[in-house]
């Protein structure tokens, strides 16, 4: 990889903003992301226009004609072919020179190991309802000293969570765990997710879907999301500001004008947020026998 060249062409807007070194460090890096659909795609997408020169990317879906509303993959040309392939093929178009690996059959614990390998971040963005996927994902990259973010799309906003390899693991934050049913585990990770529910005020619950793990989204949360997530891993690899994971958490509610930098005391030990869980899990249970 000539970095020199792509300093001084493809990447010299981003100078300034970031310095020569800096850039130099983030073609260097390499960023693993599971999940190449709505959040997914954009983050890959923006991490790559940033200059990240590695990736290993992970989906075993394929887009769909529903897919286009919010994720930047899907057009009818790219419909019927593997997310990830047809994300690696944009990143190479924003960056001939990019090295990525594609992982076509998603991750599981046969290919952890590979996925993660010679990453310094692990990106989230696999769908909500995944989440023994992302349990373990999470587990593995705190095991192997590697950062870990998810940014969840909800409603017209969005959620930030970065967890770092020395603080909160993923089940202590959201309390997940494996002796409990998927619809708790479900329901304890939407708490930890949004602490404060901004978007349950105009959101119609009825569309959630529990049984076929559908529920809305749209194409501005995404955006969102990959600007909040994108900018962390950025400050990760460059290692120059200071990094505020969980306990610590960002919620944005563009609809409705709301921000919030909060500290989830205990994670989900937290009295309130453990009556937040009851009452989720039982709206989640409520939605299941329908």
């Amino acid at each position: 990889m000539n970095i020199k060249k792509l300093i001084e062409n493809e990447f010299s807007r981003n100078i300034g903003l970031l310095s020569e070194a800096e850039q130099e460090k983030l073609l260097s890096s390499r960023v693993a992301v599971v999940g190449a659909g709505g959040v997914g795609g954009l983050h890959i997408l923006t991490l790559a226009r940033l200059g990240v020169g590695k990736f290993t990317l992970a989906d075993p879906d394929t887009f769909e004609a529903a897919n286009v509303s919010r994720q930047f993959g899907a057009s009818k040309k790219s419909y019927g072919r593997n997310k990830a392939e047809v994300l690696a093929e944009m990143v190479r178009d924003i960056n001939p020179e990019a090295r990525v690996n594609v992982l076509t059959e998603g991750v599981s614990p046969r290919n952890v190991e590979a996925f993660l390998a010679d990453a310094e971040v692990l990106v989230d963005g696999i769908d909500f309802f995944e989440l023994e996927t992302r349990r373990m994902l999470f587990k593995k990259a705190k095991d192997k000293g590697i950062y870990a973010i998810t940014s969840a799309p909800l409603g017209f906003g969005s959620t930030l969570q970065v967890f770092a390899p020395d603080g909160m693991d993923f089940d202590t934050y959201f309390g997940t765990r494996d002796n409990q049913s998927l619809e708790k585990n479900l329901a304890a990770f939407a708490a930890g997710l949004a602490p404060n529910p901004y978007h349950i005020k105009y959101m119609d619950l009825t569309k959630v879907d529990m049984q076929n793990k559908k529920g809305p989204a749209v194409a501005p949360a995404c955006t969102l999301a990959a600007s909040l997530l994108t900018t962390e891993v950025v400050k990760i690899i460059i290692g120059n500001r200071k990094i505020h994971a969980v306990p610590h958490y960002i919620q944005i509610d563009m609809y409705r004008g709301k921000l919030k930098k909060g500290y989830l005391w205990l994670g989900a030990k937290n009295p309130l947020q453990r009556l937040k869980i009851a009452i989720i899990y039982s709206k989640f249970k409520q939605q299941m026998v329908k």
